[in-house]
């Protein structure tokens, strides 16, 4: 018979085999990210350097879970209920920095437009993305059309109105002059459909912080009844030797 109730010490393993997939999940999506470093930079937001030891963290706590879960080990319990308890801190601090880091990038959006257009347009690959963007959200530039300068590109078309696809309407309005590309171009930027999606990675982001300091909570928790349970199994008699010595 184990040391640790045997129902919980399944669900607790369990629980570590299902985030560290999490973990796993996360690393690759860490990698996928690293290219958009340099405009998360750009706009203010915290380097994706951050995603490598959270992902990293995860991984890692997870697999130190589930070999304390199988050992049934007080030291290392003891281990991995400190670091529950260090994980819930840090994540309520990460949660913390997302929200005032959201604040932050949706005014810069709003205050410092042009140089948050100039880490796009610089940007090949960020190029691209702003182009297609601008076929799908109806929109031009990210503050407005004078972001690409003299050369409008044909993505900036407006042939049916113009306006976020829903999401507002700008209209369309004539080609500056000066300027080649499309006769009519829409007259709306697109700041706020990119900060929209933004917003929703960092919402998202929120939630799993936070999520996570709840479940570093509960890990605290079910590692300090499983320590309890492997002293019970160790020390079978200490109680009946306290009573005979009184």
């Amino acid at each position: 018979m184990g040391k640790i109730n045997g129902c919980l010490k399944c669900l607790f393993i369990f629980f570590n085999v299902v985030f560290a997939i999490f973990g796993c999940l996360l690393v690759f999506g860490a990698v996928k990210s690293s290219s958009y470093s340099h405009q998360m930079s750009a706009v203010g937001g915290p380097s994706l350097g951050w995603s490598w030891v959270f992902a990293l963290g995860v991984l890692g706590i997870s697999c130190l879970g589930i070999y304390a879960g199988c050992s049934e080990k007080e030291l290392v319990l003891k281990i991995f209920a400190g670091f529950m308890g260090i994980g819930m801190i840090i994540m309520l601090i990460f949660g913390i920095v997302i929200v005032v880091t959201r604040n932050k990038i949706k005014h810069t959006f709003e205050e410092a437009a042009d140089e948050v257009a100039k880490s796009f347009i610089e940007d090949e690959d960020s190029k691209a993305l702003l182009e297609a963007l601008q076929q799908t959200a109806q929109c031009c530039g990210v503050s407005g059309p004078s972001d690409w300068g003299n050369t409008i590109p044909q993505t900036c078309d407006c042939q049916f109105g113009g306006g976020y696809s829903g999401f507002g309407h700008g209209g369309c309005t004539s080609r500056p002059l000066g300027t080649t590309g499309p006769d009519r171009i829409y007259k709306q930027g697109c700041s706020g459909i990119i900060f929209l999606y933004v917003d929703i990675v960092f919402r998202i982001a929120m939630g799993l912080f936070f999520g996570f300091a709840v479940t570093a909570l509960m890990g605290l928790l079910v590692s300090i009844l499983m320590i309890y349970q492997v002293r019970r199994h160790d020390n079978p008699g200490g109680s009946s030797i306290a009573m005979k010595g009184y």
